[in-house]
């Protein structure tokens, strides 16, 4: 069971990826595109604006798995600066400031900055 598990886990490693940009990705598409969400187009070149920006373009990026190492390390970013900004304002807690999901967002990203982008991915085809 141990080597089955192993063997799968590179795999995961790409499905981890794939689904975290998406939930990403839908952040960007709801304030730039207006799915699923009605249009909220921040205010133009505002902070809330160039992360509507990171969660389109780099949501897209990581669910491709292209430039995944930089794009993961830059979101990361992005995501640890949303939150000392906009949540723990607001409480300490993250259940209570609505900032678990960038906790989680800043951390996967993380992670995928030194695991990379798993086999399932544009940037393990281009390494052949």
């Amino acid at each position: 069971m141990s080597d089955l598990l192993t063997a799968v886990a590179p795999r995961m490693l790409s499905v981890l990826r794939i689904v975290s940009a998406l939930l990403f990705l839908e952040h960007g598409t709801g304030k730039f595109l207006g799915f699923p969400t009605l249009p909220a187009l921040p205010p133009e070149y505002s902070l809330s604006w160039w992360g509507g920006l990171g969660e389109l373009f780099g949501g897209i990026l990581l669910t491709l798995g292209l430039f995944t190492r930089p794009v993961a390390f830059l979101l990361s970013g992005e995501m640890a600066v949303g939150y000392w900004t906009a949540h723990a304002p607001r409480s300490f807690f993250p259940a209570l400031n609505g900032g678990d999901a960038a906790v989680l967002f800043c951390f996967v990203f993380l992670y995928l900055v030194f695991a990379g982008p798993g086999p399932w991915s544009l940037d393990a085809r281009r390494r052949g």
